[in-house]
């Protein structure tokens, strides 16, 4: 494939420093004996695509705007269960501008890919409020707002069944579960028996960018612009979904606008808007409202849970036995692993846990910031702490106690865990040596002050990734993947990451994502992409080099004649041997000389396939401090101050990994103290699906937060990270109901906590 600097600036990723080049600056290409430049990795370097973002350049969906494009809407449900037994659309269609309405009376056949929530349009069964039951098509999204709400709707209504308690719902296991040693026995023989059930709300996602979808068709090849937090991923899905060839498919997201897990699947809004162009022959963009991005793009599984563990007066975890039931859609595989982090975070002999499902009629559930882990780490690390009071040890003493220092399923050593050193350096940071051990025993003024604490993990998670670098002739570089950006700093992370390996400054690397053409990558989630992607490009590099002295193998000219790869380092923008700095040739020599106007490499990664060594894949571990203040009288709740403590292995970029700490804490303030998506139990609506409505954490509800990284790269990864995407949300709910504990002697297991709990 041919690279060139317009490529690379088109994708908007020139950058330098804290902001981007001028488009036509040209790349820096350092001297050939230039002092060595400064290290870039782990360096806290501004986003490289803060500039567009800021000035309002980055081309998000909603930006998109195709000549002759036409505008879609959504008529949608106003039953929860049912079937539809008429629908009048003649006035839809006599309305203005209105080019097509499609329902699932004269909609065409639409696949159902796998792991997807099922397609539009494909029969008259209504599975929850907000079903989508027609496409509207018109010259102006006015126009198609208006003639949706003139669709007429006669249903058979079935009673809802919304509730997780509800008898009627069907039940089915979710995943296997573990089952380790002798669970019943254990408990029996315990000196401390613990048995306590935990709730969690439906949490909804929120991002504040609208979903949409722009589809073009042009004759049996389509393009689709949208929210997508991995454009391979919706490529291969609508090509199984409207039976084409994936080469045919081409989906665009450089810039996605938020979606913490939303949008990881093909929702069914981008087939209607592909439907609607194919239907009308020309562009179309359907965008979401924000009432549809309550019932259409998912949200994060309620869960009632039970937990029942026994220990021993010396603080000896002997069993746990933790069981939870999610909420899940009638017609849907939406799985949240909410117990089997409690397989692994301590070391006990007899565990066992389990997850069912309860099918009910609601919007379908997905993945959301720390899915599975944040639910059942707040019912484990809540559990925890209460132990800690029953038998009278100090809360992180009894953490230390129960290290589980190998993998507990396996056996095998973690390939990093510095949980350890987390609980003391945050202890350190936090000040938890001043903490008294007697809850209610800290007050200033009308506030009670409470201190609380929780581990926090995510465990590993990794797909496989491929990546292109290329060095052009004047040295700079390019690297190219299809993997998108949702905020997390992957465009900062990875181009300083391929600098520092190709010896280039940030500047002269360019980054190009969000496209689907690009070298397939996996999903931007899970914690998993910077690991998969870093490997794929540090693989790439190295066969870029292997590249180079292929072509000065036959130049009796070239310095790095008969090297191995082995032998070489890279700096100032050339190659040269790590023994003796002066022996080497820079990049756009090597190329002027023989001619070429590029080089360039591709690198793949498997994490699923890759010898982990006899070592436990780790994920991110942490401790997470906060101090609360309770209104004696009133019982509202404001969290004071955070501390983290996270061990993340090699951090590429210290600013932005601790944004990412700091974004998860605010999402998990916002699970402990705030989210709940309501549902109405006799109709089935969601009652708040507004940001009037739906509470999340202000500024004033975030305080400051202090985050340190603690530990060592990590071994398994060829480049010694692990995400940090997650990790920071999952010890915040339990923390917090750890300090309102502590501050106030109640023990609240429900979320969100809220005042009425505590008056």
């Amino acid at each position: 494939m041919e690279f060139s600097r317009r490529s690379a600036l088109r994708a908007g990723v020139l950058v330098a420093g804290a902001g981007l080049l001028p488009a036509t600056a040209p790349a820096r290409t350092a001297a050939a004996h230039a002092p060595a430049a400064p290290e870039l990795v782990g360096a806290g370097l501004n986003r490289v695509d803060g500039w567009r973002k800021v000035s309002g350049t980055a081309d998000y969906p909603n930006d998109v705007a195709e000549p002759g494009m036409a505008h879609a809407a959504i008529a949608c449900s106003t039953i929860a269960s049912g079937r539809i037994t008429a629908i009048e659309v003649s006035r839809a269609e006599s309305a203005p501008g209105v080019l097509a309405v499609l329902t699932h009376l004269n909609a065409p056949k639409v696949q159902r890919p796998s792991g997807e929530p099922p397609a539009p349009l494909q029969g008259d069964v209504v599975d929850h409020h907000g079903h989508h039951l027609a496409v509207v098509v018109a010259r102006t999204p006015q126009q198609a707002v208006e003639a949706a709400s003139l669709i007429e709707v006669d249903y058979e209504v079935r009673s809802p069944v919304v509730a997780i308690d509800d008898p009627r719902a069907p039940r089915a296991p979710a995943g296997t579960g573990t089952t380790r040693g002798d669970v019943p026995g254990a408990l029996a023989r315990s000196e401390v028996r613990y048995d306590a059930t935990f709730t969690t709300p439906a949490n909804t996602h929120n991002p504040m960018g609208l979903f949409s979808a722009v589809a073009v068709w042009d004759g049996p090849r389509l393009t689709v612009h949208s929210n997508s937090q991995g454009p391979s991923a919706m490529r291969e899905s609508l090509a199984a979904a409207f039976e084409l060839p994936a080469a045919d498919v081409t989906v665009f997201a450089p810039f996605v606008g938020g979606g913490f897990g939303s949008a990881l699947r093909t929702w069914p809004h981008v087939q209607l808007a592909v439907l609607a162009a194919r239907e009308v022959g020309l562009p179309v963009r359907l965008v979401l409202t924000r009432p549809q991005m309550f019932t259409g793009v998912g949200h994060r599984t309620g869960t009632v849970q039970r937990l029942r563990i026994g220990m021993d007066r010396d603080g000896t975890l002997r069993a746990i036995e933790h069981r939870s039931t999610q909420t899940a859609a009638v017609d849907d595989d939406n799985v949240d692993p909410v117990t089997s982090g409690t397989a692994v975070r301590y070391a006990c002999a007899n565990v066992a846990t389990r997850d069912e499902q309860v099918r009910l009629t609601i919007p379908g559930p997905c993945s959301m910031r720390a899915p599975g882990e944040a639910q059942g780490n707040f019912a484990l690390e809540s559990a925890i702490d209460e132990l800690s009071y029953q038998v009278g040890i100090d809360p992180i003493e009894l953490r230390m106690r129960n290290f589980a220092a190998t993998d507990q399923e396996s056996g095998l050593p973690w390939s990093s865990n510095a949980l350890r050193e987390c609980y003391r350096r945050g202890a350190e940071l936090f000040g938890w040596s001043r903490r008294p051990a007697q809850p209610r025993s800290l007050r200033e003024g009308d506030e009670l002050v409470g201190y609380g604490v929780a581990t926090a993990s995510f465990p590993f998670f990794g797909l496989p990734c491929e990546a292109s670098v290329a060095v052009l002739a004047d040295g700079a570089a390019v690297v190219r993947s299809s993997t998108a950006e949702i905020g997390t700093g992957s465009r900062t992370v990875i181009t300083q990451l391929a600098a520092e390996r190709l010896g280039l400054e940030v500047g002269a690397v360019g980054f190009e994502i969000g496209d689907s053409r690009l070298p397939a990558a996996p999903l931007a989630g899970g914690s998993g992409l910077t690991g998969s992607l870093g490997a794929a490009v540090d693989a790439a590099v190295l066969r870029l080099w292997r590249g180079f002295l292929d072509l000065v193998a036959d130049d009796p000219a070239a310095p790095l004649r008969g090297a191995r790869v082995d032998q070489l380092a890279a700096t100032d923008g050339r190659l040269h041997f790590t023994d003796d700095p002066a022996r080497g040739e820079t990049y756009a020599a090597m190329l002027a000389r023989h001619g070429r106007g590029d080089l360039a490499a591709d690198g793949a990664f498997d994490p699923t396939s890759h010898d982990a060594g006899g070592l436990a894949r780790a994920g991110a571990f942490g401790a997470q401090f906060v101090e609360v203040r309770v209104d004696a009288d009133l019982g509202t709740v404001r969290v004071a101050r955070i501390v983290s403590a996270i061990d993340g292995g090699r951090i590429l970029n210290e600013k932005t990994a601790r944004s990412q700490i700091i974004g998860g804490a605010v999402g998990g303030i916002g699970m402990a103290l705030f989210e709940d998506t309501a549902t109405d139990p006799g109709t089935g609506r969601i009652t708040n699906a507004t940001f009037a409505d739906y509470l999340i954490p202000v500024n004033g509800d975030v305080p400051d937060h202090q985050v340190a990284f603690v530990g060592t790269p990590d071994r398994f990864s060829p480049v010694g990270v692990k995400g940090v995407g997650e990790v920071g949300l999952t010890g915040l709910p339990p923390a917090i109901a750890n300090a309102i504990h502590h501050a106030t002697g109640k023990r609240l297991r429900s979320l969100p906590m809220t005042l009425d709990q505590l008056l």
